[in-house]
């Protein structure tokens, strides 16, 4: 039986080349995106479905989980994916609308869709959750004052991603018996950095792929890269 995978945010960048990377383990991907024309397209090209999914909408959120009850009847992998970096003023100049901007994709959208779906991963026999994180937000990370991300990573992503890699521990304590983890792509060649990423999309997907295809004893409540895990 083949597992049902949603990615979300998978029309490009680090969720597209996921979304390839399970299709062609034999998962049955769907591509979330909003953009109704770029998912097609990107889902087109892959071979995958393409599924209706702005995670910044609850009504979007409940209408993609209700067609995936009605098409699938269940979900194994959840990878929430999409992420914004549009908050990239300095901090004494970002204002609470633009940091709510980015909030609301890269934190509350990971509210929305698992709380949607986890009906769903239930009736999974082998469910997992996977949220991509970042090192930017590690508390230990931007402690190194020589670290890169230190000067150019915009502040307001960073605390998205803080904030994600706790809830990320919180849900892998709230939902017993499925493995909830948190993984880094590293600094990825993709939109989000203008392609200024050093690593491929291939890479950057290295710890999503492993944490989404996880044995069933396989940990819960982590947070890691290509390489392994990483401090909070």
């Amino acid at each position: 039986m083949h597992p049902i995978t949603l990615v979300t945010g998978a029309n490009k960048g680090i969720g597209r080349e996921t979304a390839r990377r399970l299709a062609a383990t034999g998962h049955t991907v769907l591509l979330g995106a909003r953009d109704l024309d770029r998912g097609r397209s990107a889902a087109a090209d892959l071979g995958v479905d393409f599924l209706h999914l702005d995670v910044t909408d609850q009504g979007s959120v409940d209408a993609a989980a209700a067609r995936v009850r009605s098409e699938h009847g269940r979900l194994d992998v959840l990878v929430n994916n999409a992420a914004v970096n549009t908050g990239v003023a300095p901090l004494e100049r970002t204002t609470a609308e633009q940091a709510v901007a980015v909030l609301d994709t890269n934190l509350l959208g990971v509210l929305r869709v698992p709380n949607a779906f986890v009906p769903l991963l239930r009736n999974s026999e082998h469910p997992r959750i996977v949220n991509v994180s970042s090192t930017v937000g590690s508390f230990a990370a931007t402690l190194e004052h020589d670290m890169f991300d230190w000067e150019v990573v915009p502040p307001i992503y960073a605390v998205s991603k803080t904030a994600l890699t706790m809830l990320t521990l919180k849900y892998s304590r709230a939902l017993p018996g499925i493995l909830v983890n948190a993984a880094d792509p590293g600094y990825t060649d993709t939109d989000l950095n203008d392609g200024q990423g050093t690593q491929t999309v291939t890479e950057g997907s290295d710890a999503i792929v492993r944490l989404a295809t996880l044995p069933d004893d396989g940990p819960t409540g982590t947070f890691g890269n290509r390489e392994g895990a990483l401090a909070w």
